[in-house]
């Protein structure tokens, strides 16, 4: 296995759509399939990991570029778990964001994967909560 990982600012539809469903992120409808090219060229940062010609896995930033950053979407197919991909798909977007010169990078964990970002030098804040604001496609 020779994983490839590149910064990219247009990714094929279907591989993104494929690994947000391996997330179990994926509310199938024409608005988001139509939507994933503006959000892999609007994110800072879009990684993607691939073996061979398999999209592998993805990550992204999304920040002003100054001082602020969030890490999301970080999902690696099943079939490649376990292998370190995430935890290099996590570095990469970290390292890029502090070379770009942003201060604060922060992420929301799924429950369970606490300790897997805190390996990787992220730390609960304590006192604050995660929030979203509800839409219709997701409640």
């Amino acid at each position: 296995m020779t994983i490839r990982y590149q910064f990219v600012r247009a990714w094929p539809t279907e591989a993104v759509v494929a690994l947000y469903a391996a997330g179990g992120w994926w509310h199938e409808s024409a608005a988001a399939r139509a939507g994933v090219p503006a959000l892999v060229a609007g994110s800072f940062r879009f990684l993607v990991a691939t073996d061979g010609d398999e999209t592998v896995a993805m990550g992204r930033a999304i920040s002003d570029g100054a001082s602020d950053a969030y890490v999301q979407d970080v999902v690696v197919r099943p079939s490649h778990r376990g292998r370190g991909i995430g935890r290099e798909v996590i570095a990469r977007l970290t390292a890029a964001l502090e070379e770009a010169g942003v201060g604060w990078i922060g992420l929301v964990a799924e429950p369970g994967t606490t300790a897997f970002y805190e390996r990787l030098g992220y730390r609960v804040l304590p006192g604050y909560v995660a929030m979203r604001r509800p839409t219709a496609e997701a409640p």
